[in-house]
Parts: C-alpha cells; sequence; structure tokens
C-alpha cells in the first residue's frame, strides 16, 4: 500500500499546532479557578451541569463520566454531574415544542439550584442554545465555566470562569478541551481533598 502523499508533513503541523495552542498560562490560570468551584460543589452535594453541542457534546459528556467516577479520591463522595447533552428525549421535545435555543436553558430552570455549576462547552463561543442556557444558570445564581476558542466568542464574556484556547481551529480547540477535562479530573483524584461521603 502506498503511504499517502504528504501525510507526514501534515501530521507534524497539526501536532505542532495543538502544541502551540496548549502553550502559555492561561490553562493552569483557569485551572485554579475551575477546581475550587468543583470541590465546593462535592462537598455542599451541589450539581455539576455539562451541555454543548456537536463534538462539545461528546466532551460534556466525557465530562460527566470521567468527574463522576474517577474523580473520588478513596471511598470519598463523587461529584454530582449531569449532561443536558445526553438527554435527546427531552432535547427533541423542546426543540419541537418551544424552541432549539432553549433545549438546555428548559432542562436548567427544571433542575438547577442556586450554588450548583454550569460547564458550557462550545469552540465558537457563540451558539444560541449554551448561551441561553447560561443565561438561565445566572439567573438562578448557578456558577458558570465556559470552554471556548476562537476568541471565546460572547460565552467568555457571559461566565464567571472563561477558558479561551487561542485558536481559530475547531480540531485543536477540542483537543485542548478535553485535556483540560483529563487534567481537571486527574488533579481531583490525586490531589484534591477527601471529602467524606
Amino acid at each position: 500500500m502506498t503511504e499517502p502523499a504528504g501525510l507526514d508533513a501534515y501530521a507534524g503541523r497539526y501536532l505542532a499546532e495543538t502544541t502551540a495552542a496548549l502553550d502559555g498560562a492561561y490553562i493552569v490560570e483557569a485551572v485554579r479557578r475551575i477546581v475550587p468551584m468543583l470541590l465546593r460543589a462535592r462537598t455542599d452535594h451541589r450539581t455539576v451541569f455539562f451541555f454543548g453541542n456537536g463534538g462539545s457534546a461528546s466532551t460534556a459528556s466525557h465530562f460527566v463520566t470521567d468527574l463522576s467516577k474517577v474523580a473520588t479520591r478513596g471511598s470519598g463522595r463523587p461529584i454530582r454531574c449531569v449532561g443536558l447533552s445526553d438527554n435527546v428525549p427531552g432535547m427533541t421535545a423542546i426543540a419541537n415544542d418551544r424552541d432549539y435555543s432553549r433545549i438546555f436553558s428548559d432542562q436548567l430552570t427544571t433542575l438547577a439550584e442556586p450554588g450548583d455549576v454550569a460547564i458550557a462547552i462550545s469552540g465558537s463561543g457563540n451558539s444560541p442554545n449554551v448561551l441561553e442556557a447560561v443565561r438561565a444558570a445566572k439567573a438562578l445564581g448557578v456558577h458558570t465555566v465556559g470552554l471556548t476558542g476562537m476568541g471565546g466568542g460572547k460565552l467568555k464574556d457571559l461566565v464567571d470562569i472563561p477558558l479561551v484556547v487561542p485558536t481559530n481551529s475547531m480540531q485543536h480547540t477540542e483537543d485542548v478541551h478535553v485535556i483540560v477535562l483529563h487534567l481537571l479530573t486527574a488533579y481531583l483524584r490525586d490531589e484534591g481533598p477527601v471529602t467524606e461521603r
């Protein structure tokens, strides 16, 4: 089988660009603020909600799996997590009967309480349904985190803690979001204080 033309060079460029998107203090600065919020949620029996569209929806689901299962030290209490992107019947009902922009905000309005946490994931930072959910979260007294890229869009100014990946590539933005997910999960598993059940 013939090797695809230019593959080595393309792979090298892609990896170099991803590495460049990881460079800088912005990740550590954001994580420094996100970790206490998640620890407080675990201690206070709060719920952490995740949502996004497309690839960001799958990252939201991944966050739910890792934080609720892996980010527990010893026999300590897990973090209670809910993936709003995972409720497909609920999303389709809201989209059909009301409006697609409300698929996450309506769920939050039903489920969230003051002191909970909402983690919004949008590569562009401009997804209407994500922005609407953040507005609803803030009205409910829910703490907000935004993972985005491409300059941050409108999301970066709406959330309490923005993490804006410095790239205009959706792929590199999503690569970094998954790395941040694993960084948070590993830290809470390995270093975060144990919270009794």
